[in-house]
């Protein structure tokens, strides 16, 4: 009973690898194309939900600051306002710079195939 056990789970393991590796064979765009759609989809999911939460706690900040009557927490709440602020800045900073640096590396991630280093160096080119 456990060979058969093993040999089912066995089986069943190829048959979920082939249909994984299948699935990636018969992917229309190439790595780089897929890599970069997921990049701004996850960045632009990301830096949107910063944006609310930063505009959320800032609220939270002001409201905390002026609704309290000891001078130690309105000064740790404008610190936090501070720091969401920073924080949501940093945030967007790197998508800004992802977005200028992109085009000046856009030219690097391609293969050629049926070429190598060596030869290109050697004809010249």
């Amino acid at each position: 009973m456990k060979r058969l056990y093993k040999f089912y789970l066995t089986a069943l393991t190829l048959v979920f690898t082939a249909a994984i590796n299948g699935a990636a064979a018969l992917a229309v765009d190439d790595m780089w194309t897929v890599a970069n759609n997921l990049i701004v989809d996850v960045y632009g999911q990301i830096a949107g939900i910063s944006t609310v939460l930063a505009g959320l706690m800032s609220a939270v900040a002001v409201v905390g600051a002026k609704l309290s009557n000891n001078q130690h927490k309105v000064d740790q709440a404008w610190d936090w306002l501070k720091r969401i602020w920073i924080a949501w800045a940093v945030i967007n900073g790197i998508g800004a710079f992802i977005a200028y640096v992109a085009p000046f590396f856009s030219g690097l991630a391609t293969l050629t195939p049926g070429t190598s280093a060596s030869t290109d160096t050697a004809a010249g080119t």
